[in-house]
């Protein structure tokens, strides 16, 4: 539950993030996306990858803290 509402919030900074790079590298001044659905698509795109990224560091802290408990004895 944490994570998605984690992932959500980070994906939705990431759109922002990502248009102030794509606005630097091209010189514009502002981004249409095209409406709702366009900028829906971008921010499940970035909800996903945070999630994944997540996900996997999550399964890491899990096992290494497993790996400590076992060298302990």
């Amino acid at each position: 539950m944490v994570r998605a509402a984690v992932a959500g919030v980070v994906g939705f900074v990431l759109i922002f993030i990502e248009s102030m790079i794509v606005m630097k590298l091209k010189g514009y001044e502002t981004i249409e996306f095209g409406g709702i659905a366009p900028f829906i698509n971008v921010w499940a795109m970035n909800f996903f990858f945070v999630f994944a990224i997540l996900t996997q560091i999550t399964n890491w802290y899990m096992d290494r803290e497993e790996l400590k408990e076992d060298k302990s004895y």
